[in-house]
C-alpha cells in the first residue's frame, strides 16, 4: 500500500499491522481509495490511521489516499468537497444530519450493503442510518446515555433503580424529601434540556413519533406533545431539578451531584470521567436506563453516532463498499473503541467491550434493549433552525412552565417556516 499525505491535512503515520494472506487474496482490491476524514483530535486521529494502515495491509494492491481535517473546518467543506473533488469514503454524523446530503443526491445508497447478513449486528442503529426506507452509511462508535445516580444517596434512603414513571417520582419525592434536588443540569447552553425532552418524549410517544416531530412532521400543539411536557411539569414542579440550572454549564453542574446536593444526572457518559476524577467512586456512582412511562412502547435511546458514507460521485465504490465493512466488523470496532482508541462503545453486537463498568453497561442496553431505536440527539435529529428554536423553548419551560402555550405556539410557528 502507498499512502500520500495531502498538505492540508495533519501529518500521518502509518503503522504496519500483520494480516492473513487469505484475507488479502479473497479480497483483492487496487486503484485509488481517497478517504476524507474529520477524526483530528489525537486520540481519533491515532484510531483513523491505524485503521486505514490494517485495511491497506490487507489490500496491497490498494493505494489508500488519507487526508484529515480540523473538525470544524471539516463541517463548513464538507458540502464543497462532496460536489467537487469527490472522496470515496467521508466521516459524517447519522439521522437528520446526514439528511441535507441525501436530499441533495450527495451520499450514495448503500442498502445493498446493509441487506448483507453480517450487518444485523448492527441492528439497533438501522433507524438513524435510514431516509426514505434506505441506508446511506455505517456507524462507527456511539455512546449511550441514561441516568447516572449515587447509589449510596439512594442506599442511604433506601431507594432501588426505578423501572417505571411511578417508581421514578416516587424516588425523587423521597430525595426532595431529603433536602436534596432529584437531578442535577445545566442549561446554560441548551442541550441538556434537549435531553430531557428526548427521553421523556421517547418514552411518552415512543421512536416513531418523535422522529416524525423532529422532523417537521407534526405540529408542535399536537396534545401528544403537550403530554410530554406534562410528565416533564410533574418533575418541575416538585423540585426535581436544581436551582438557577439555567446559569450553568454542564461541567458546573456536576459539583451538585459530587456534593451530594443532587442526586442523579440524566447525561452522556463523558460525563463519568470528570465524576470519577472529582473524586466519586464506582462504589458511589451508578447507571440505570431511562424508565418507562406508556406501558408498551418499546424503549428507545439517545445513542450520538459517529458515521462513514460513500459520497455518490466516488470513483472507487467498490473499494469504498469493503473499507464499510471492514469498519464496522467485530475486530476492527473491538480494537478502534476500546480504552486505547476512542474509549467509547462498538456498535457491532459482536464486539468486544473494555473492561469499564458504565461501557459495559451501556453496550448492553444498546445492544439488547433499545428494541424501539436509536436516536441521535435532539439538535441533531432536528433541524438546525427547529433546534435552536425548540431547545430555547425547553430551558424557558423548565424555568417557567406556566408559559407552555406560548412556547408550543412559537414553535409551531417556526415549523411551519421551516415548511
Amino acid at each position: 500500500m502507498r499512502s500520500i499525505m495531502k498538505a492540508s491535512a495533519l501529518a500521518l503515520g502509518l503503522a504496519s499491522v500483520s494480516t492473513t494472506a487469505l484475507f488479502a487474496e479473497s479480497h483483492a482490491l487496487s486503484g485509488d481509495l481517497i478517504i476524507f476524514s474529520d477524526m483530528s483530535n489525537p486520540a481519533p486521529r491515532a484510531v483513523m490511521e491505524d485503521m486505514v494502515a490494517r485495511f491497506g495491509e490487507m489490500h496491497p494492491d490498494l493505494n489508500i489516499e488519507l487526508t484529515i481535517i480540523d473538525r470544524e473546518a471539516y463541517k463548513t467543506q464538507i458540502r464543497n468537497f462532496l460536489t467537487a473533488n469527490t472522496p470515496d469514503v467521508a466521516n459524517w454524523y447519522a439521522a437528520n444530519r446526514m439528511r441535507p446530503y441525501v436530499d441533495a443526491g450527495l451520499f450514495e445508497d448503500i442498502s445493498d450493503l446493509w441487506a448483507e447478513p453480517e450487518m444485523e449486528a448492527l441492528a439497533s442503529t438501522r433507524g438513524a442510518m435510514t431516509i426514505d426506507g434506505a441506508q446511506w452509511g455505517v456507524p462507527y462508535t456511539y455512546y449511550q446515555w441514561g441516568v447516572y445516580y449515587r447509589q449510596d444517596i439512594f442506599a442511604e434512603l433506601g431507594l432501588t433503580e426505578p423501572s417505571t414513571w411511578e417508581e421514578e417520582l416516587a424516588n425523587c419525592q423521597a430525595i426532595v424529601d431529603s433536602g436534596r434536588a432529584c437531578y442535577t443540569i445545566g442549561t446554560k447552553f441548551l442541550w441538556t434540556a434537549g435531553g430531557w425532552f428526548d427521553y421523556l418524549n421517547l418514552r411518552t410517544n415512543g421512536y416513531d413519533f418523535h422522529m416524525q416531530l423532529t422532523s417537521g412532521e407534526i405540529p408542535w400543539t399536537d396534545d401528544r406533545v403537550r403530554e410530554t411536557f406534562a410528565n416533564w411539569r410533574t418533575l418541575v414542579d416538585m423540585g426535581a431539578f436544581i436551582d438557577d440550572h439555567q446559569t450553568y454549564s454542564w461541567q458546573e453542574a456536576l459539583p451538585f451531584m459530587v456534593n451530594g446536593e443532587a442526586a442523579a444526572y440524566l447525561m452522556g457518559n463523558f460525563a463519568v470521567a470528570p465524576l470519577r476524577e472529582a473524586g466519586l467512586t464506582d462504589d458511589q456512582l451508578d447507571f440505570y436506563q431511562f424508565v418507562e412511562i406508556t406501558p408498551g412502547i418499546a424503549k428507545a435511546e439517545d445513542a450520538p453516532t459517529d458515521t462513514f458514507h460513500i459520497p455518490a460521485g466516488a470513483a472507487n465504490k467498490d473499494a469504498a463498499r469493503e473499507f464499510l465493512r471492514f469498519v464496522v466488523s467485530p475486530e476492527n470496532q473491538t480494537i478502534i473503541n476500546s480504552g486505547a482508541g476512542l474509549g467509547q462503545l462498538p456498535i457491532n453486537a459482536g464486539a468486544s467491550v473494555d473492561d469499564d463498568k458504565f461501557l459495559n453497561q451501556g453496550f448492553e442496553m444498546l445492544s439488547t434493549n433499545s428494541p424501539g431505536g436509536v436516536a441521535q440527539f435532539f439538535d441533531r435529529d432536528a433541524s438546525a433552525e427547529m433546534a435552536a428554536a425548540a431547545m430555547e423553548g425547553f430551558q424557558e419551560f423548565m424555568v417557567f412552565p406556566d408559559n407552555l402555550d406560548d412556547i408550543l405556539d412559537r414553535l409551531e410557528e417556526t415549523r411551519m417556516s421551516l415548511q
